[in-house]
């Protein structure tokens, strides 16, 4: 049992270590922003933190899928219909 909880921490200590190197980038694009400097770079910066959220939140679904889902399901907390539906509401979400 120990060695699941080890192995479900791996993937979220890595998000966490993601989303501070995120917010780091994110705080580069306000500084450029408050120092007027040019739109494109602004853009390329804010452009290269949504993506690196797009695999922050990835990582994050995986997990989900593999641990959330799949020990609701085996312990019959979960339907596949359930499952299916917010896997879907969350996909139209990330789409919108």
């Amino acid at each position: 049992m120990e060695g699941d909880t080890m192995k479900q921490d791996k993937p979220k200590k890595e998000a966490l270590r993601r989303l501070k190197i995120i917010e780091g980038h994110l705080r580069k694009v306000a500084d450029m922003l408050e120092e007027d400097k040019y739109c494109i770079d602004i853009l390329q910066q804010s452009l290269a933190v949504q993506n690196a959220l797009k695999k922050v939140d990835n990582m994050i679904l995986e997990r989900h899928l593999q641990s959330c889902v799949s020990d609701a399901m085996k312990a019959g907390k979960m339907k596949k219909e359930k499952a299916t539906k917010e896997l879907l509401k969350i996909y139209e979400l990330h789409n919108k």
